[in-house]
C-alpha cells in the first residue's frame, strides 16, 4: 500500500514532469526592484521610488543600514541615504529577498508554523552566508545573502499542496517528502524567476556534501552556513565527518573550529541574522 507520503511525492513529481506545478511568482515589489537594478539608465532615485511604496520594506532597509555590518559614522535616517550607502546591487538583492517573506505565510496553523520556521532558518543561513562571503571569498555578499534566503524556496509548493488538499500527514513523513523534493522544486522556481545560474543550482547542491567544484561558490556558502547552524545539536548532519566536506577547504576554513566561538565573527553573524529578521 502506498503511504500518504508516497502519494504526495507521486502527485508532485507528476506535476513537475508535466510542467503543471503551480510555482509561486515573485512578489510585485521584488520584480519592480529587479527591473530597475537591471536597467542601465536607472538611478538610485528610481529604486527609492519603488521601495518607498512599501513602508515595511523601507523601514527594514534603513534598519539594515544602521546595523553593525554597515554602520558608518552617520546615522541613516531615510531611504535615500540607505540606498546610497548600500548601492544599487546590494539594495535590490536585499529588497528582493526581504519581499519574499510575505510568501511564507498560510491560513492553516500547522502549515503557517512550518512556513515561518522555514523563513526563519533561511534568514539565519543568509546572515551567515553574508559574513562568510565577506571574510573568506570574493563572492558578492548581497548574492550570498540572497542564496541563503532562497535555498529552501522549494518547500513552498509542497506545503501549499498539503494545505490545499487538506492532507493529514505526520510531521516525520512530511519532513521526508520535503527533504526529497524541495531541491528539485527550488531549482525550478529559481529558473522560472530568471535568477542567475549560480543561484539556481543552490537548492540542488547545498546538501551534496561530497561535491567537488573548481572554486568556492554560493552553494558552498549555503552548505557551510547550514552546518554552522546545526553544530552542537542532534541534527543528523552533525554525525558526518566534516573534515571530508571539501567546501570548508574551498573557503579556507577549519571544520574543527566552532565559528560561534570566534568573538568578532560571531558578532558579525549575529548582526547579519538580526538585520534580516
Amino acid at each position: 500500500m502506498p503511504t500518504i507520503a508516497d502519494t504526495i511525492k507521486a502527485d508532485l513529481i507528476l506535476a513537475i514532469d508535466n510542467d503543471k506545478m503551480v510555482l509561486p511568482t515573485l512578489p510585485e515589489a521584488a520584480l519592480q526592484v529587479r527591473e530597475i537594478a537591471e536597467s542601465e539608465d536607472s538611478a538610485i532615485i528610481d529604486l527609492v521610488k519603488v521601495i518607498s511604496t512599501d513602508t515595511a520594506l523601507s523601514a527594514r532597509l534603513i534598519r539594515v543600514c544602521n546595523s553593525p555590518l554597515f554602520r558608518g559614522s552617520r546615522q541613516i535616517e531615510n531611504l535615500n541615504m540607505a540606498v546610497s550607502r548600500l548601492g544599487m546591487a546590494y539594495t535590490s538583492n536585499l529588497a528582493m529577498g526581504l519581499a519574499m517573506e510575505q510568501m511564507f505565510q498560510a491560513t492553516s496553523d500547522m502549515i503557517d508554523k512550518r512556513l515561518r520556521a522555514t523563513w526563519q532558518k533561511s534568514t539565519e543561513v543568509a546572515g551567515i552566508c553574508h559574513v562568510l562571503a565577506q571574510h573568506y571569498t570574493r563572492l558578492k555578499p548581497d548574492q550570498a545573502t540572497l542564496a541563503g534566503l532562497v535555498h529552501l524556496i522549494g518547500v513552498l509548493p509542497i506545503l501549499r499542496y498539503v494545505e490545499d488538499q487538506d492532507t493529514q500527514i505526520s510531521s516525520i513523513m512530511l519532513d521526508n517528502v520535503i527533504d526529497e523534493l524541495h531541491p528539485l522544486i527550488g531549482a525550478r522556481i529559481l529558473k522560472k524567476w530568471d535568477f542567475p545560474a549560480e543561484l539556481q543550482q543552490v537548492p540542488l547542491e547545498y546538501a551534496r556534501f561530497q561535491r567537488e567544484v573548481p572554486a568556492v561558490d554560493y552553494a558552498d556558502l549555503v552548505m557551510v552556513a547550514n552546518l554552522q547552524l546545526v553544530a552542537g545539536t542532534e541534527h543528523p548532519w552533525t554525525e558526518l565527518d566534516w573534515k571530508t566536506v571539501s567546501a570548508f577547504d574551498r573557503l579556507g576554513l577549519d571544520p574543527e573550529i566552532d565559528m560561534s566561538e570566534e568573538e568578532d565573527l560571531n558578532q558579525q553573524m549575529e548582526a547579519a541574522m538580526a538585520m534580516l529578521k
